[in-house]
């Protein structure tokens, strides 16, 4: 999967790379494509919708927009905490079909935007029966850490379909 680009002036050979907003979920460091962020809030509780998944928090009011609020942390199965000062909301742009959606998730602290090169992700490890698989994108391996990337329009999925918006708002 590498992609080389080859600038006309130098003729030299360049890496493409990929820019990542990257933030913490316990231990481990998560990214987004930073072309998805549409903004970066801090935490606040979001009114409850009943019937949603458990991992649906709820829904915020963002200038009009009624937004559903994922908590990362549950949908990727590592359980709950009590969200505190370094917790975020990551509002992102989401493809559902056809529509587009802006959704959020709440992550334990945020790192860095991050530049990867194209040659330095590679595709997830996979896993027979195991549902969250489909939620990453690719492993990014970098000189001192990974950072697992995910798959922003399948963070709403529920099972083989896509959330729609009866289920995720009421």
């Amino acid at each position: 999967m590498e992609e080389r680009v080859f600038t006309q002036q130098s003729g030299r050979q360049v890496v493409a790379s990929e820019q990542f907003l990257t933030f913490f979920v316990g231990k481990e460091e998560y990214g987004v494509d930073i072309l998805r962020v549409q903004e970066i809030r801090g935490w606040s509780s979001p009114m409850p919708i009943p019937n949603t998944p458990p991992y649906i928090k709820g829904v915020i009011n963002i200038r009009g927009d009624i937004v559903p609020i994922a908590d990362l942390r549950e949908r990727l199965g590592m359980g709950t905490i009590s969200h505190g000062p370094l917790s975020a909301v990551v509002v992102l742009r989401v493809s559902q079909g056809s529509r587009q959606r802006v959704m959020g998730i709440v992550v334990d602290a945020m790192s860095d935007v991050t530049n990867v090169n194209a040659d330095d992700i590679k595709p997830p490890p996979e896993f027979a029966a195991h549902d969250g698989a489909s939620v990453t994108k690719g492993i990014a391996t970098l000189a001192d850490k990974m950072i697992t990337i995910l798959n922003v329009d399948e963070i709403f999925a529920l099972s083989h379909g896509v959330a729609s918006e009866a289920d995720v708002v009421a």
